[in-house]
């Protein structure tokens, strides 16, 4: 994103938004897909050759399963499902944000991590045993492997954990735990690191040196950008009231992590959070929740800021939650929200394209229709336009 979009956002963000109707579909526009099969929870990560990959869940929100399916390029249907979890009811999606986690990484292979549910085995360490769960797709694209759990001390999971590849080879599992269980501001974020894309990982270990607390039942997002570095983004609970942002870097594959402090948030509750990250042309970009609206901001590789938070138009229906913000190979980017989604309710998919010079007003809308327990998912299509997904 251009340094000019900073001074030109501000006077642009009382646009209001159009309806459904008339928002721009097809060929460079914006086109809404629910998930398939009745799911809920989307995830989707697109390969070097374009296929686009989708996780979702269906099933009890407590006790469920996570789906795999998959679109080749300029197609418009995904195909027939695969179970990815190996033993059912393992993944949870009551909450929001403890589902699961894809991402595709050396020779397009497809991994993917969630929290696991309370029947989920095998079991962790400690006083609350729930796994943090990991498996890939075979070599033939045809099943998952069983699945397994990476926590070998740092036990205590609540929030969701988080995912992210390389194009060479490293797997990234992160999550927030506490294996002393005294407190959420003294949860940290801990890292399991494979350097043989998926197959075998190291022993967790702590990656956030600066003792800010997590809070509890907020999620993590990890990002690997186009030159290996990775990124670690979530909400501190410092005090169990400072619920800032805080993003770690690192530039030599998960080795030691630089820590910037993002955007403040005082509030002595726990939001259930989640962000988002992608790549743009001086960075990555990403994008958060404070104090019930979404902001978005651009970041150099070593992970400090390049332009202020940026909040998303104004105007809506209800708390703005769980962003998702894509770009495509235009310099343009998707930025996507949830509005009047809680604890056990559905609600609204709202959204803006930017393009260098701020957002476009005919790129933009708003739709109801996301689940109980709904999040959003996005890709960029060959057209130049995104597909995104409720």
């Amino acid at each position: 994103m251009l340094n000019r979009r900073t001074m030109v956002l501000g006077s642009l963000f009382l646009t209001q938004s159009v309806p459904f109707a008339n928002a721009a579909e097809g060929p460079g526009g914006v086109t809404l897909m629910p998930t398939p099969n009745g799911g809920i929870q989307p995830q989707a990560a697109v390969d070097s050759r374009g296929v686009v990959h989708l996780l979702y869940y269906k099933g009890d929100p407590a006790a469920g399963d996570l789906f795999y399916a998959r679109m080749q390029p300029r197609e418009t249907r995904f195909s027939a499902p695969i179970q990815v979890n190996s033993q059912p009811g393992s993944a949870i999606a009551m909450g929001t944000i403890r589902g699961g986690q894809i991402a595709v990484g050396a020779n397009d292979r497809v991994h993917v991590a969630w929290n696991g549910s309370n029947k989920a085995e095998p079991k962790g360490p400690g006083a609350n045993p729930n796994p943090m769960l990991f498996t890939h797709l075979n070599a033939a694209g045809t099943a998952f492997e069983p699945q397994r759990n990476l926590i070998t001390w740092a036990g205590g999971l609540d929030g969701g954990g988080t995912l992210a590849a390389s194009r060479t080879g490293d797997v990234y599992v992160a999550w927030h735990a506490n294996p002393k269980s005294d407190g959420e501001e003294n949860r940290a974020v801990y890292l399991a690191h494979s350097t043989d894309n998926g197959q075998t990982f190291a022993r967790e270990r702590r990656i956030n040196s600066v003792p800010t607390g997590v809070c509890g039942c907020c999620a993590l997002r990890a990002f690997v950008d186009r030159d290996g570095k990775v990124y670690v983004f979530y909400r501190a609970a410092t005090e169990k009231i400072y619920r800032d942002m805080y993003l770690l870097t690192s530039a030599d594959k998960g080795a030691t992590f630089r820590s910037e402090k993002v955007h403040p948030w005082n509030l002595n509750a726990c939001p259930m959070s989640s962000s988002s990250m992608t790549q743009v042309r001086t960075g990555v970009q990403a994008a958060w929740e404070t104090k019930e609206q979404i902001y978005f901001a651009d970041f150099r590789p070593d992970g400090s800021r390049l332009t202020p938070p940026l909040s998303a138009p104004s105007g809506g229906n209800g708390p703005r939650k769980h962003p998702i913000v894509v770009a495509n190979a235009n310099g343009q980017t998707l930025l996507a929200w949830t509005e009047g989604t809680g604890w056990s309710r559905g609600g609204s998919v709202a959204w803006q394209v930017y393009g260098p010079d701020g957002p476009l007003p005919t790129l933009q809308g708003r739709q109801p229709g996301v689940p109980v327990w709904g999040l959003l998912t996005a890709f960029a299509r060959p057209d130049g336009g995104f597909t995104l997904l409720y």
